[in-house]
Order: structure tokens, then C-alpha cells, then sequence
């Protein structure tokens, strides 16, 4: 059986995320479906939940949703909780867990990119 994920966001008319995860899951055999739904700003949650039932495994959730993906979750993980928003969801035995790796994508591209230590540094914006 085909696993079926998104991206929910709103505008998703630039998200190159169903390419890159379609081609991730072919180069490493995995069977799966990866689409994005542009959610009605006023329909997060109730479209969510039309795709778990309809089988959704889980999701990348974009602007404006991330702090609504976080306030619908079961469970969420240090990152989701800390920041109080989430741009994965994952559903599994009817619970929904969040988390968020947007710190840490940053901090490893400013560090692996850039070239520039962060650990230990104190960051002010």
C-alpha cells in the first residue's frame, strides 16, 4: 500500500516539496505519495483531518498553519513545544505528534554553508 504525505500551506504555488520527496523516495525504493494541498486560510484543521482519514501518514505544514499544526497535535516535541508551532505532523494509532525542524535547519545551514560556529554563541535578532 502506498504511503501517502503532503505539504499543506497557503500559497503553495512554489513549494518544489512533492519533486524533491517524490525523487528522495524513488532513488531509495520507498513506496510512497507526496503531494501539496493549499489549505483554505479558514480550514486548516478540518482539511488535516479529511487527509488523515482519507489515510495521510503525515505532513510538512508552511505558512500560515505552522502554529495551528502545533495547537492540534496530541503531542508535541521539545522543538514544537519550545516555539509553540510545527511543520511536520505525523499520525500514527490516531494521535498526531509535532515537532519543528526549523531551528535546526537554519543553525546547520548557517554552520555548513557559511562556515560560522554557532554552538555556544548567543544570536539576537
Amino acid at each position: 500500500m502506498t504511503d501517502r504525505y503532503a505539504v499543506f500551506g497557503n500559497p503553495l504555488s512554489h513549494t518544489l516539496s512533492p519533486r524533491i520527496h517524490t525523487a528522495f523516495a524513488e532513488q531509495f525504493g520507498e513506496d510512497m505519495r507526496y503531494e501539496a494541498i493549499q489549505a483554505p486560510v479558514d480550514g486548516f484543521e478540518a482539511t488535516v483531518r479529511a487527509f488523515i482519514a482519507a489515510g495521510g501518514k503525515g505532513i510538512n505544514v508552511t505558512v500560515p498553519f505552522k502554529v495551528q499544526a502545533e495547537a492540534m497535535a496530541d503531542e508535541s516535541l521539545e522543538a514544537a513545544n519550545i516555539c509553540g508551532a510545527a511543520n511536520c505532523l505525523q499520525f500514527s494509532d490516531g494521535r498526531i505528534v509535532a515537532d519543528n525542524f526549523d531551528g535546526i535547519g537554519l543553525v546547520r545551514d548557517i554552520e555548513d554553508n557559511l562556515g560560522v560556529e554557532l554552538k555556544g554563541k548567543r544570536v539576537l535578532f
